[in-house]
């Protein structure tokens, strides 16, 4: 940090061949290299006839449809000691809303939050050690555990002398997958499955992921800045992963030890959230083949990619810039609650008629993580400045529920999720936008490994569920009579 940094000693400058030339790809798709000529319709357009199904047919088969039932709980498909996401009841098939509980092996989200920012130290890898282990670590463990970290933030040798310098990106979660899929090539035993090498293998990405995808942004930012070479501090391997992020982001040493463990907070809530969630299943699913880790984190982050799973904190964001700018006034209910309404009618914000932050698939009534960040998160705003925009989400999350209600007619319980207050706190710690969604894989991580093994070396089937046909059966017809 700031007052610990001596800037001449810190910085260095990686392998002189750092010259930004982001990959070019001549080769127009065909669609735009060779238009779109009547003979070409079928191809682009047939699967609106073929794939486009009614609401009544998934009914009338009782298809699981995202594999949820029809009263939106999940469907069983396995059995879990890594977490518990408590979010309802669920009494002779009539579920009840309930308030929400995140437990990691037993143990509630709230106290391992509490007592890490209680006691003024680092929290996140205790849980990731929790998770991998099964149990909390004593002093020495911790240690131990962190000191391994710390011997893998460093990349292999040269990795970023081509690496993501000449395929830099604005989409660091694309970095971070093919970082992933790079090291492979360096693991000397890579599809090796024993416990011993996937605890080596999780311990190795939770070190180096984080200074990947910081490098990662800083290299695109450069780029867009039309600067030639790249100024990253060296790894410091007693950093935690909160202070690593930040490092890197600003070298300069602009961040403080408050800044730093509200990031660490953000990792904790985000380290783990059930089996089911599609990046965790994702990760479970790839791992139920066997195939190597490398592989099925690689995929967890692709899913975790998407706008209605990790995705959604930056769309809450935009969200509420995009409220700030048409409301006059927002602490006005009346003026707030008619913007608001427009957003859900498809009329204003992204067309999607959502807004992000409000509702989950478990919780009901509370989302624990976001009860926290809530907490946290006010003294920071209140600090910097920023408790007008701090006043509006709180207002648009007590408001939001109700007019989903009255507007989209949407009878289930709506909570407040974690993407509610995620980019805000992000935003506040200066994080900038196409990082937040890496960071949610970094503190995942731990969560996917645990997963991964439990599946590995537990369940010991591969995931195979049914799709049912319903097309007709063709003649086949020669091609000269068609």
């Amino acid at each position: 940090m700031a007052e610990n940094r001596d800037a001449k000693a810190r910085y260095i400058y990686p392998h002189p061949s750092t010259a930004f030339t982001r990959g070019e790809d001549t080769h127009l798709m065909p669609s735009k290299g060779m238009g779109r000529p009547s003979v070409s319709d079928q191809l682009y357009e047939g699967y609106s006839a073929m794939d486009e199904v009614s609401s009544d047919l998934f009914d009338r088969l009782d298809v699981k449809r995202g594999l949820r039932n029809s009263d939106g709980s999940g469907v069983l498909v396995g059995l879990t000691t890594v977490s518990s996401v408590h979010g309802y009841n669920k009494v002779d098939g009539v579920v009840s809303p309930d308030r929400g509980h995140l437990t990691l092996r037993g143990y509630q989200i709230d106290d391992l939050v509490n007592a890490a920012q209680s006691e003024g130290r680092f929290g996140y890898e205790e849980v990731a050690y929790l998770l991998l282990s099964g149990s909390l670590p004593t002093a020495a463990e911790l240690d131990d555990f962190k000191a391994r970290i710390g011997s893998m933030r460093q990349l292999p040798e040269g990795f970023f002398a081509s690496f993501p310098h000449r395929t830099y990106s604005h989409s660091i979660m694309n970095v971070l997958q093919r970082v992933t899929l790079k090291l492979y090539a360096y693991d000397p035993i890579p599809d090796d499955t024993a416990p011993e090498h996937e605890i080596d293998i999780a311990l190795s990405l939770l070190g180096r992921w984080p200074r990947a995808a910081a490098v990662a942004h800083a290299a695109y930012a450069a780029g867009q800045e039309g600067e030639r070479k790249l100024v990253v501090p060296p790894a410091n391997p007693d950093y935690s992963m909160a202070e690593t992020v930040l490092d890197v982001l600003y070298p300069d040493g602009g961040f403080s030890r408050d800044d730093a463990m509200l990031l660490d907070t953000m990792l904790m809530l985000h380290a783990e959230h059930g089996g089911g969630n599609n990046s965790t299943f994702t990760c479970r699913v790839l791992s139920s083949s066997g195939t190597d880790a490398y592989s099925a984190y690689a995929a967890a982050i692709g899913s975790l990619k998407g706008p209605k799973h990790g995705g959604a904190n930056a769309k809450v964001g935009e969200m509420f810039d995009d409220i700030a700018a048409h409301v006059a006034d927002t602490a006005d209910d009346e003026e707030l609650s008619a913007y608001l309404a427009k957003i859900l009618r498809r009329e204003a914000f992204d067309g999607s008629g959502l807004i992000y932050g409000l509702g989950h698939a478990v919780y009901t009534v509370t989302d624990p993580r976001a009860e926290l960040v809530k907490k946290y998160a006010a003294k920071l705003a209140a600090d910097k400045g920023k408790s007008e925009r701090f006043e509006l989400i709180k207002s648009v999350e007590r408001l939001g529920p109700g007019l989903m209600r009255d507007v989209r007619g949407i009878t289930k319980p709506i909570s407040t999720n974690v993407d509610m207050y995620t980019g805000f706190v992000y935003g506040m710690l200066g994080i900038p936008e196409d990082m937040f969604t890496p960071i949610f894989a970094m503190a995942r991580l731990a969560g996917w490994a645990a997963h991964r093994m439990e599946e590995l070396y537990g369940s010991k089937r591969i995931i195979r569920p049914a799709y049912n046909s319903f097309m007709s059966e063709n003649a086949y017809v020669p091609i000269a009579e068609r």
